[in-house]
């Protein structure tokens, strides 16, 4: 390609050959690369100039260095002469056309061949788009991390990950850049030291974490989490008119109602009942759930539509909101706001006295909700604590709700799915950003209500969908594995309870089993444990079931504007009922829902450590004075190398290292989820209450260590018959680890 264009690209195969002196034979393999090239688009079949002095060449070697301000990556070229050239041009990166290019997108300090093209602007300069043809080589694994500056104009990096947690790397001043003190970096190590700190180069400033509610910024750079919206997507969504009722049905005077966290910005479903008055259906209702209609505005293809895949679902941190659409969609045309105007997808699902539903039917209507709740507020309500905007609602709306979760209750518990009792915690925050305290909100049955019927709603979808043959994405959730269930059925054995062996599990075997150890002191134990032997729940094209909502067919429809996959059932639902043109295209093949159904579920996954290591982090800043203190906790995890407790008032993470436990050799006992002493066969079981002392906080990395203060229980027998972990020894109290192999210790 450099011959080619240092000969103004106007060459054929005898010039190259003669240059590169091939001989016959070697012609085959020349015409077979050059038809690749073209094939590529890395030549043009008039052998056009691919470069000239001062210009791009039509394809470039270039190296991903930086996002702007709209979060795009821009690259440089490599073999650039600044000298003769000037500055190197910053070429905007476009992702290769589907099929073209195969492997991982490029990330910052990636190299990557890219066909270039020039984009005059109307001030006269020129913008440089590359779309990506090969990514020739990942970028070096990059830490990142929190730049602290000395005074020589360098400065060291703090880790964000617990892995390094104590560990440092420093910079030197002239591989700093232009990072600030406090600003979150991404790193290249460049060397380690037989002693000293490895020494490490920025890569890339992501931001200041020093301002005010800036922690989730860390988890939005450490998984990649998309979180500036692309210029085109925001301006379709600016453009975007609002729905009218042209081709829907209008249900403006059904008073239905959005109740949702007091704290919500988005209201995407909205819910009504009434009795049945059909005398073959005695005690029966009409349950009705309006979602909002998204579809009406993120078509397939466009804009809008690819930034909503590549977030797959909106991110939840305590102090801000990463969404899947921008706020013009998600807060103003398609929030199910009272007394005005919305376009909805509505399923009305006739419901027998028993529960059971009995049929449904899918609508496009316009819909006006009557109110706004919260969960508390309707609660009180029905508890007899109207207030001024339940007081009108409560005879005509709220009654008949509730008398329809009696019904549809009645259902679910025959239905017998899994029961864990997990309670979720939740961080409030002063204006500062940090942490002012952490509470369990209660779980109401206004919260059991709209689960029930978003459930429902998700299964007459699905049902739907699969009566018109048209492509789906479920939502699933396998049965516990083989193994999963012989190590749960190993540890219930220590507890002198007994799991059946049978070929099909069922969730009620293990309610039972919940049941029996409700309200002891084993509780949190045994569904801490049983959460553990679960499959992780995903989205899939092939429909294998929800194991734990014990459901032969689900799929998530009520949320589409923060999940795509709701997105993709809407679809469907408007191609199965001929509902409109904006419906799932009639192109789309299963193999191609497989795919959406992989990343979607990855996102999610990521969405998940994303906002698990912000509450980490928010509360090691909150505990980062508090060295010293002891806590009551509880074990929440156990491994060969130590124990992770969970804090009772904060639900702080925190991990005790076995080598600190105490003068015995601890070994892992897999069956029982315990370390347990050799010699003294002192055991911390998962579950186990512990009194711990706080005495080293990594709030960067959200990390805590404890000591732990408390004795165990202590366990009679051989300790022979402990499995699990290697064999160890006795140590004495002034005996140190010594180092193993690699360092490691033993």
């Amino acid at each position: 390609m450099a011959f080619i264009a240092s000969h103004g690209g106007d060459v054929g195969k005898r010039e190259i050959s003669r240059a590169f002196g091939l001989d016959g034979s070697d012609r085959i393999a020349l015409k077979s690369m050059l038809r690749e090239l073209t094939d590529e688009g890395l030549i043009g079949s008039k052998r056009r100039k691919l470069h000239v002095p001062g210009a791009l060449p039509a394809v470039v070697m270039a190296e991903v260095t930086e996002r702007d301000e709209d979060g795009e990556l821009i690259a440089t070229p490599i073999d650039w002469d600044e000298e003769e050239h000037g500055e190197a041009p910053r070429i905007l990166v476009r992702l290769a056309r589907r099929g073209r290019v195969a492997g991982p997108a490029p990330t910052i300090g990636d190299r990557v061949l890219l066909k270039t093209e020039e984009i005059p602007e109307a001030d006269g300069h020129v913008r440089h788009n590359g779309r990506v043809l090969k990514l020739i080589e990942k970028a070096r694994a990059l830490t990142l991390g929190i730049f602290r500056r000395d005074a020589q104009g360098g400065g060291r990096l703090v880790p964000i990950d617990k892995r390094n947690m104590g560990r440092e790397f420093a910079i030197p001043p002239d591989f700093a850049g232009e990072a600030q003190e406090g600003d979150l970096v991404s790193v290249e190590i460049v060397r380690h030291h037989a002693y000293g700190l490895p020494t490490a180069k920025v890569k890339e400033r992501l931001g200041s974490i020093s301002t005010e509610k800036a922690i989730s910024l860390i988890a939005i750079h450490a998984h990649g989490i998309p979180s500036v919206f692309r210029r085109e997507a925001l301006a379709e969504a600016e453009e975007a008119k609002a729905a009218t009722l042209a081709g829907r049905e209008d249900w403006r005077d059904l008073p239905l109602v959005t109740i949702d966290p007091p704290d919500a910005k988005d209201h995407d479903d909205a819910v009504h009942a009434t009795p049945d008055l059909d005398p073959d259906n005695e005690g029966g209702f009409i349950l009705t759930v309006a979602i909002a209609d998204v579809a009406a505005y993120v078509r397939p293809g466009s804009g809008l539509d690819r930034e909503a895949l590549a977030r797959g679902n909106s991110v939840y941190f305590p102090d801000r909101v990463v969404p899947m659409l921008p706020e013009r969609i998600s807060n103003d045309l398609c929030s199910l706001r009272p007394l005005e105007d919305r376009p909805a997808l509505a399923v009305r699902m006739v419901v027998s006295a028993n529960g059971r539903k009995k049929r449904h039917s899918f609508h496009r209507i316009m819909m006006r909700s009557a109110a706004k709740l919260a969960y508390a507020q309707a609660q009180a309500a029905i508890d007899g604590r109207p207030d001024g905007t339940t007081d009108p609602l409560l005879e005509g709306v709220l009654r008949p709700l509730w008398a329809a979760y009696g019904a549809v209750k009645k259902a679910r518990d025959a239905r017998a799915p899994l029961e864990l009792d997990l309670p979720e915690r939740k961080i409030l925050l002063k204006p500062d950003g940090t942490v002012d305290k952490v509470i369990v909100p209660e779980r109401l049955d206004a919260h059991k209500l709209i689960e029930e019927f978003m459930i429902l709603a998700n299964v007459a979808a699905a049902e739907t969908l699969e009566e018109k043959r048209v492509p789906l994405v479920y939502r699933v959730h396998d049965q516990p594995s083989l193994e999963k269930m012989s190590g749960l059925r190993e540890f219930l054995q220590t507890l002198d309870i007994k799991l059946p062996k049978t070929e099909t599990v069922r969730p009620a075997q293990f309610n039972d089993i919940l049941a029996r150890v409700d309200g002891s002191e084993l509780a949190p134990l045994v569904n801490q444990v049983i959460l553990r032997s679960q499959a992780q729940a995903e989205y899939a094209q092939e429909n294998y079931g929800h194991f734990g909502l014990h459901l032969r067919r689900y799929a998530h429809f009520t949320s589409p504007i923060r999940r795509y996959a709701d997105l993709i059932v809407h679809r469907g639902l408007i191609r199965a009922l001929d509902f409109g043109r904006d419906g799932l295209p009639e192109n789309v093949t299963p193999e191609q829902l497989s795919e959406i159904a992989a990343r979607i579920s990855a996102s999610e996954r990521r969405a998940m450590a994303a906002e698990r290591e912000t509450i980490d982090r928010l509360i090691a800043h909150h505990m980062a004075e508090q060295i010293g203190a002891t806590f009551k906790a509880r074990i929440s995890g156990v491994t060969k190398a130590g124990l992770f407790v969970a804090l009772d008032d904060t639900g702080a993470d925190g991990f005790i290292p076995a080598v600190t436990l105490g003068m015995d050799y601890y070994r892992y006992d897999e069956a029982r989820h315990a370390l347990i002493g050799d010699q003294t066969g002192e055991m911390h079981r998962l579950g186990d209450r512990v009194e711990v002392k706080l005495v080293e906080a990594a709030p960067v990395a959200g990390a805590l260590r404890f000591e732990l203060i408390s004795e165990g229980q202590y366990v009679a027998g051989d300790k022979r018959r402990f499995r699990g972990g290697s064999r160890g020894r006795y140590r004495r109290p002034d005996e140190r680890p010594r180092p193993g192999p690699r360092g490691k210790r033993r």
